[in-house]
């Protein structure tokens, strides 16, 4: 009887002993399946490095997890057995595309004629104040679906500039990030700052404000500028937005400047006109976005300085009449829309000309928020290519805008931009060559952010993949 429980306590210490050993055995392979990261070796006919503009050919980058591990000719790079083998036969490879300017949560469709000419900026309010009071839920849908077809056309990181309520922008950043829908990197400002009476005017006093605070934060004064940047920065975001005209002054401003770049944030401040642009220069702004009317002193000025200045080349050339398809047009109006597009075609080839000749640091973003009939909104996005073709940039000077130069402006250039080792293996690539054509760029056929492949409409396939 005692040799009997002797055998049974032996038998369960034996028993825990494997089980102790089988449990220690499977967390050892767990963490060495999470420790060891997926290797990935891409290869494609051609690797175009925007910041020199040299055209590696052949070309294959070796990915370790989400980063480059190294980049440069087949024959002097080799991966372990078992790394996934990505063929892009006769593709050209390209870093990820950056939009530095975009609004993900906007979708606006322009108004019919008659309700344009009844308010105040009667083109963007109506559906800036539709998108404010429908469900924040209901928004944050759009945004995601705007995010993904952006990713999908290319765009692996993106930096949204306002409209998106008080938390819609950063709340999506994190959600990719953690890996629960699918888009690009974000770089988050949330609300923008204005002053009051900017974009909409004569609301019901009853609701104006509770309905502009879902969407801007108010400077008032030095005091409130301040208060407002302290709010933004309690959200986590990654960037400060103002938009400024005559009715924000420079010690307003350069209290913003200076409370944002306090905890390291940059600041973007959206400048159209020749005082507005002068206020963002002399308050010290990071990035002055369109510029539109900058005249030659000023862009010395920003030059000397190292500011940069984002284009947003989108109505360069015929979109504005595009976007007003789904409305109904007097002959009138669209006789003036027709007018109205020839005179921005000349101011921006005359603009690009002088940016370009200037040496001004210059990043390019599509300022999109519209309905574009017939294009996604990545799709919609990537027409800012051909715009600034059309004004007169060069085919490199277009890429640098979108890859080297725009991760520079956000900060991030030790991390994007440039097929690089270190860098997240962000890479898209187009069938031909888009220094010779620029357009390549919005017919993207593949798409891989931080290691993991979004699409692939080229063949051959993955070489690992089972024949049929």
């Amino acid at each position: 009887m005692r040799t009997d429980r002797l055998s049974n306590k032996r038998l369960c210490a034996g028993s825990l002993a494997v089980v102790a050993t089988l449990f220690l055995a499977s967390v050892s392979t767990a963490q060495a399946t999470q420790s060891t990261p997926g290797v990935t070796l891409v290869k494609a006919a051609r690797l175009l490095d925007p910041r020199t503009g040299k055209m590696l050919a052949p070309a294959a980058v070796l990915i370790e997890g989400d980063k480059i591990k190294q980049a440069g000719s087949p024959s002097q790079i080799s991966a372990s057995p078992g790394a996934n083998i990505i063929e892009l036969g006769s593709a050209t490879l390209l870093p990820g595309l950056i939009d530095s300017h975009t609004h993900l949560f906007l979708d606006i469709i322009v108004p019919p004629e008659a309700e344009v000419r009844r308010h105040n900026n009667g083109e963007f309010a109506p559906g800036l104040l539709l998108a404010i009071v429908e469900s924040p839920s209901k928004r944050a849908y759009l945004g995601a679906q705007s995010a993904r077809e952006d990713l999908e056309s290319g765009f692996t990181t993106v930096r949204n500039l306002g409209h998106s309520g008080v938390d819609g922008d950063t709340e999506l950043r994190d959600a990719i990030n953690a890996g629960r829908v699918s888009g690009p990197r974000i770089l988050a400002s949330g609300r923008k700052l204005i002053a009051p009476g900017s974009y909409v005017q004569n609301l019901n006093p009853a609701l104006a404000d509770a309905i502009l605070q879902q969407e801007f934060l108010f400077v008032t004064g030095p005091d409130q500028a301040r208060q407002a940047v302290r709010q933004n920065l309690s959200r986590n975001v990654d960037v400060i937005k103002v938009t400024v005209g005559e009715d924000i002054s420079v010690a307003e401003l350069t209290v913003v400047v200076e409370e944002a770049h306090r905890q390291h944030i940059k600041v973007a401040v959206h400048a159209g006109d020749q005082s507005s642009i002068q206020t963002a220069i002399d308050a010290g702004a990071d990035s002055i976005e369109h510029g539109n009317d900058v005249t030659e002193e000023q862009l010395k000025l920003i030059r000397d300085k190292g500011l940069f200045l984002d284009l947003t080349p989108t109505f360069f050339d015929g979109f504005w009449t595009k976007i007003h398809e789904t409305s109904v047009l007097s002959p009138g109006f669209r006789s003036a829309l027709v007018a109205s597009e020839e005179r921005r075609r000349q101011r921006a080839a005359a603009l690009v000309q002088r940016v370009v000749k200037s040496g001004v640091k210059f990043a390019a973003g599509s300022d999109m928020c519209w309905f574009y009939p017939g294009k996604t909104r990545g799709q919609a996005s990537a027409v800012m290519f051909a715009n600034l073709h059309n004004a007169g940039m060069s085919s490199l000077d277009i890429l640098r805008a979108v890859t080297t130069n725009a991760a520079e402006m956000l900060g991030w250039q030790d991390r994007i931009g440039a097929v690089e080792p270190g860098k997240f293996a962000d890479l898209v690539a187009v069938t031909g060559d888009p220094l010779a054509d620029i357009t390549e760029l919005e017919r993207v056929r593949f798409v891989m952010k931080g290691g993991q492949v979004i699409r692939n409409d080229l063949r051959p396939m993955d070489s690992n993949a089972p024949s049929r």
